[in-house]
């Protein structure tokens, strides 16, 4: 797999460099700054984007902003934001288009786990640390637990991608019934975000975190 890596720290940047290269890999971009990030995936094309979110020239989020700008331009590119801390800003529309991850740092305690989850993302699938859910979807219980067999049914209908008129369809229900249960998930998962879709992806995200915690 072709990977482009973007981290400001030199050590841990090579570090990373040469345990992926160990398994197997080749690094096609290195990068220490966000703008060299773009640059290196925009002349490389690579599998794989490992993104720290706190990168220069500001030193805030500017690594996961490139993550987004990079995602607009390579929608097919894998992309796995790798940090010290939570910021779930730009995570939420990454995660909606699949193909991502987000893993802390200091809770990447298994090498071939953490293997594992770049060959996933570079596939299509996701890896999202469970803190990192949690903090998305605003609670730190499991988050289906308040849920209906019914309402259950809804939600795993919408993490396949399914409009409410496509779940009405193959539930066999009234679309302003789906309606109806669609906004009772909003409410028990604690998802107040204004925007429609946001709270759509994030119902879907703590779907997906619980099933694969089971």
């Amino acid at each position: 797999m072709r990977i482009v890596i973007g981290e400001d720290s030199t050590l841990f940047r090579e570090g990373l460099a040469r345990l992926l290269a160990d398994a197997g890999h080749d690094i096609v971009g290195r990068a220490a700054d966000a703008s060299a990030l773009v640059g290196a995936v925009t002349q490389a094309r690579p599998d794989l984007a490992i993104i720290d979110i706190c990168m220069p020239p500001d030193l805030t989020d500017d690594g996961a902003r490139a993550a987004r700008r990079i995602r607009d331009a390579y929608p097919q590119l894998g992309i796995v934001l790798l940090s010290q801390h939570i910021e779930t800003r730009n995570a939420v529309e990454l995660v909606a288009q699949g193909r991502f991850g987000y893993l802390l740092k200091d809770r990447v305690l298994d090498v071939d786990t953490f293997l594992e989850a770049l060959l996933r993302v570079a596939a299509g699938g996701s890896a999202l640390d469970p803190h990192v859910v949690s903090r998305m979807i605003g609670t730190h219980r499991d988050p289906l637990a308040s849920l209906t067999v019914r309402e259950l049914d809804v939600l795993a209908l919408m993490a396949e991608g399914h409009t409410n008129l496509g779940i009405a369809r193959r539930l066999w229900l009234a679309e302003r019934t789906v309606e109806t249960h669609v906004a009772s998930i909003m409410v028990k998962l604690e998802l107040t975000t204004s925007k429609e879709h946001n709270r759509r992806v994030l119902a879907v995200v703590a779907y997906l975190s619980s099933r694969g915690r089971r």
